[in-house]
């Protein structure tokens, strides 16, 4: 059940770096919400110690974040399934190419994902007020986008030309299935230049590589 509690006096640094990459921690996790691809640790580091001073257990349902603070809740959703646990982030971590949050065994088996190894999932933090979704924190199914719904961004811009150049510098470099959707957000016309749809993680994973190549490494798959 999601409860306040103060910010554990390690694994939370302004920021900190690993393989060259520096991570920025994030002040809150109020309001966030981000899809992409999550992973799971097991045998290998039960019983080591997480980043936050935590005895990791690998039957608890917990989980790691590269930026979110610790500790604090998260409602994960299995988008392929509609599958969804909470679980508390006490971990950093995963440091893979394209992958958002690593799930311990007991919340991977939850979510069905440990024989696959990945999948495509929603994370959306929770409070100590979320108590009707706690509840409900291994509820088997909720309404989730359809897998054939799902896209990489790779651009949004306020300017339309922007967006159609970065359109076209896509498909020149051979970028395939990449278009340009307007949406009214807060108000204003934002253009996004999205590819897709990415119905798994190895197209996820392959379309990002392709982005990559161009020059754009901030990626990621679409909220909406």
């Amino acid at each position: 059940m999601p409860h306040a509690e103060p910010r554990s006096r390690s694994g939370n640094p302004p920021f900190y770096a690993v393989d060259g990459r520096r991570y920025f921690v994030l002040g809150s996790s109020a309001g966030y919400l981000e899809r992409g691809v999550a992973s799971w640790y097991g045998p290998d580091f039960h019983g080591g110690r997480t980043a936050n001073g935590d005895q990791y257990d690998m039957h608890a349902m917990t989980a790691a974040h590269k930026t979110l603070p610790l500790p604090c809740h998260v409602r994960v959703t299995n988008l392929s399934n509609g599958r969804s646990v909470v679980v508390r982030v006490n971990d950093r971590g995963p440091f893979v190419a394209n992958r958002i949050i690593d799930l311990s065994y007991a919340a991977a088996t939850k979510l069905d994902i440990v024989r696959q190894g990945t999948a495509l999932v929603e994370v959306q933090a929770v409070g100590s007020q979320d108590t009707a979704l706690a509840a409900a924190s291994s509820s088997p199914a909720v309404n989730v986008p359809a897998l054939d719904e799902l896209y990489v961004q790779a651009g949004a811009f306020a300017d339309p030309s922007n967006a159609e150049r970065l359109l076209a510098r896509l498909r020149a470099s051979g970028v395939g299935a990449a278009f340009v959707r307007g949406d009214e957000v807060d108000g204003r016309k934002l253009y996004r230049v999205r590819v897709g749809p990415v119905p798994s993680v190895a197209e996820f994973d392959r379309v990002v590589e392709e982005l990559r190549a161009v020059g754009i490494a901030d990626a990621r798959l679409a909220l909406d």
